[in-house]
């Protein structure tokens, strides 16, 4: 199995400016492969990532000399794995038309196995040398290949690393759970405990808002104008809050899923429609504050480790409005009722607690 572990580095200027330099020239090679792949499939041509690579590996040195001034790997790498992926996702309908990159958003490129070196806690980089890490690299085994990415004002370098799959680890055998997402709280679990949403966004939206208001005041905020320094600050701190948000969340989800996967062999979830709840004015802010995409990524590939199972009940599964002591199903049941009382048994129930419960034995089941 492929593991990832992003570390964060402390560059110098030198560094960071290569950084930004490798960035762009990623950045540029994906639009010019998009905006290439567009015309030439407007007129009819069969169009092959590596067809591109070449074509612009060919054509940088008398129309792009500046990218010899960082790795080749950034480019092409950019061409044939990004913008790769990115058609693959669309045409497999798991995403839309792959959209130009903009400077500043999203800064990254990435390096091939054979052009970098680990050595404690130092990475080595083509035609800059060595940069330091925060720490040391986690795993043992064979490395695939690592990208340099930014978030706000840091650099970070994500290095994937090939290891064998570990033997299972779970310490709850033969103990299932059910966990019910939700917006009140991030998650209900069949044995009655409730974790409490982090709530990033809701934490820092009074911050926000003034930061987006004083940016709003900075001169170049408006189209036309020069970007002014207090207008680059501001913007800054916009972006450290918003990763300070992300890493929120980020902590809240790992400590979860790490937690389930590790004492539960058998975890039942539901298959939320995260695309239909974000589309709701009145549930898209919470919904996204709670990251349910991230937890069924991470809770999936975490129980893989761990020798943990996860069963996925689907989107239309019933699991909050059936009783689940006698298995009657309410006809209807609206989001604003927390507890209900069943017609048939008379057994009362809260809400996320019941959803839990079926979910549970869904995947006793189901497994």
């Amino acid at each position: 199995m492929i593991r990832g572990h992003k570390i964060r580095l402390y560059p110098n200027n030198k560094q960071a400016t290569y950084f930004a330099k490798a960035s762009g020239a990623a950045r540029f090679a994906y639009n010019w492969a998009l905006t290439e792949w567009k015309r030439r499939h407007e007129a009819g041509e069969r169009v092959t990532e590596s067809g591109l690579r070449k074509e612009l590996n060919a054509a940088k040195k008398e129309q792009y000399p500046w990218m010899y001034e960082v790795t080749k790997c950034a480019p092409q790498l950019a061409i044939k794995n990004d913008l790769n992926n990115a058609f693959a996702n669309f045409f497999a309908k798991r995403a839309a038309f792959p959209k130009y990159r903009k400077k500043g958003i999203h800064d990254s490129f990435s390096i091939s196995n054979d052009q970098f070196e680990i050595e404690g806690r130092k990475v080595w980089i083509p035609l800059l040398g060595w940069v330091n890490m925060a720490e040391e690299l986690r795993y043992d085994g064979k490395i695939i290949g690592a990208s340099v990415s930014r978030t706000a004002d840091k650099w970070y370098v994500s290095v994937q690393v090939e290891i064998p799959v570990p033997k299972a680890a779970t310490t709850g055998e033969n103990q299932a759970v059910g966990v019910d997402l939700g917006v009140k709280a991030f998650a209900t679990l069949s044995d009655g405990t409730v974790i409490q949403g982090a709530k990033a966004g809701k934490q820092c939206e009074a911050k926000l808002r003034r930061l987006n208001q004083e940016l709003s005041r900075r001169q170049g905020a408006r189209k036309g104008e020069s970007k002014s320094r207090n207008f680059q600050k501001t913007k800054r701190k916009i972006s450290r809050l918003h990763a300070k948000m992300a890493h929120i969340r980020a902590d809240q989800t790992h400590k979860l899923t790490t937690m389930l996967t590790r004492n539960y062999s058998l975890i039942g979830i539901e298959d939320l429609n995260v695309k239909e709840m974000m589309g709701s004015p009145r549930f898209a802010r919470s919904v996204a504050d709670m990251s349910f995409f991230e937890f069924r990524r991470q809770i999936e590939y975490k129980a893989e480790a761990s020798g943990s199972k996860v069963v996925v009940a689907d989107m239309w599964y019933p699991s909050s409005k059936t009783c689940s002591n006698c298995g009657y199903e309410l006809p209807e049941l609206s989001l604003s009722i927390r507890e209900w009382a069943c017609p048939q048994c008379s057994a009362h129930h809260d809400r996320d607690l019941n959803a839990s419960l079926n979910l549970k034995h869904y995947a006793e089941k189901n497994a």
